[in-house]
């Protein structure tokens, strides 16, 4: 090798595995002191994409089970009370079947019948005041515990429907459960996909939906809904067609439509027909009027299809009929004996009603059961994406660190032969 000093190419090669070298150590230093062996995109591109993915799929399953806790919350209290109210028609039995005896006098008939209005009042007081969050309890309409991972394949709603309660309304007898598999469809009533359709508009009269829905057993069926003055009105119908269908007022993307972005309108969700599709009859269309009295023509293929999303799993739960006391009283002997009929048939009711709210307490601890292994495997598989191995990193930092101080040296003397091209100047 020719002595020169031109260029020092030793001096080279060895900055440059320097640099490597030092690279590498800071990249395992990071890795040590972070815990994680992925810290930007530069370190795993792909890897970070799955990280960050399992990391929101951990997030909404631990969100999951508190929301599954807090349903499980609300059903209790609405056991609680009604456990109250077994009490009181208790006592209520209590007494009517002591007037029903034929033994006491007036004043003390007309004492037995002032307490038993007053476990009445109380059972109204009950149903309207008890609440959780302060939110009704009894009678607030459908409650849907969402769950999920952030996906919407792997999404559920249990939709808790705790009935009335009043003196003309205890209990909940002869409800009924169903569940679709989130098979939804996507009413666009957006006016040209302006996306100012609202559940107040009003739809021309005579206007009929017809939706095809397929039975447990495999045959079908279809539901043709008289449309209400407006789009709640049709909602409230749908709801109310007993066929298993749940129609809500949401914000959605039909399949098929040219208008890019979000439209607002009705998705009804249930064991719809894939088949023959849902189709619409009468005008062929549902004309809704908007706040701008612009209208929006709805039934073309492009505004009715199914929704390209899919649709969320859904467990819902159709309400029954409670026993009606208001027109009992004990102020006679035959009354009293009425008023007995009607407390064993509240009783019962009750105890249908606690039933059903128990079985949703059984189902939402199964699901936050389910999710917290769910979550489990979740972050196992992130974990095993992301944290440093120790063993390894330790390894490599103690390779890098030899490798950084006999790279200095090489550096060192690379730099130190080109000085001995002076000596033979001397």
């Amino acid at each position: 090798m020719s002595l020169g000093v031109l260029n020092n190419l030793s001096a080279m090669y060895a900055a440059n595995n320097l640099n490597n070298t030092q690279n590498s150590l800071s990249k395992t230093l990071q890795q040590l002191s972070s815990g994680s062996k992925i810290n930007s995109g530069a370190d795993d591109a792909a890897g970070l994409s799955l990280v960050n993915g399992l990391q929101a799929n951990s997030q909404a399953l631990a969100q999951s089970q508190t929301n599954a806790q807090e349903g499980v919350g609300l059903l209790q209290v609405a056991d609680g009370a009604l456990s109250q109210v077994t009490n009181l028609l208790n006592r209520a039995v209590t007494l009517a079947t002591e007037v029903s005896n034929g033994t006491l006098n007036n004043a003390q008939q007309s004492a037995a019948n002032q307490e038993y209005k007053s476990i009445l009042s109380e059972i109204d007081n009950i149903g309207s005041t008890t609440t959780y969050n302060q939110k009704q309890v009894f009678g607030a309409g459908t409650v849907g515990i969402y769950s999920g991972d952030s996906s919407s394949q792997g999404a559920s709603l249990d939709n808790l429907s705790i009935s009335t309660l009043s003196r003309s309304n205890v209990g909940d007898t002869n409800g009924a459960m169903s569940y679709n598999s989130g098979q939804n469809v996507f009413i666009d009533l957006s006016a040209g996909g302006a996306g100012n359709a609202q559940a107040t508009d009003s739809i021309t009269a005579g206007t009929q939906l017809t939706i095809a829905y397929k039975n447990s057993d495999g045959s079908t069926g279809s539901v043709d809904t008289n449309a209400a003055s407006t789009v709640s009105g049709l909602i409230a119908a749908i709801n109310g067609s007993g066929r298993g269908l749940t129609a809500t007022f949401t914000t959605g993307t039909a399949a098929g439509n040219a208008a890019a972005g979000a439209h607002t309108g009705i998705m009804i969700s249930g064991n719809i027909n894939k088949t023959s599709g849902p189709t619409v009859g009468g005008l062929q269309q549902i004309s809704v009027k908007s706040g701008g009295n612009d209208t929006s023509d709805v039934g073309a293929a492009s505004t009715l299809a199914d929704d390209a999303a899919g649709g969320i799993a859904t467990i819902t739960y159709t309400a029954g009929s409670g026993s009606n006391l208001s027109g009992t009283d004990l102020t006679s002997q035959g009354n009293a004996q009425t008023a007995l009929t009607s407390l064993n048939s509240a009783i019962a009711n009750v105890s249908a009603q606690d039933g059903y709210i128990g079985a949703q307490i059984n189902t939402l601890n199964s699901v936050a059961q389910v999710l917290s292994t769910q979550r489990e495997n979740v972050v196992a598989a992130q974990n095993a994406v992301q944290a440093t191995d120790y063993a390894t990193a330790s390894s490599n930092m103690a390779k890098y660190q030899i490798l950084s101080q006999t790279g200095i040296s090489a550096l060192a003397q690379a730099n130190s032969m080109a000085q001995m091209v002076t000596k033979l100047l001397q």
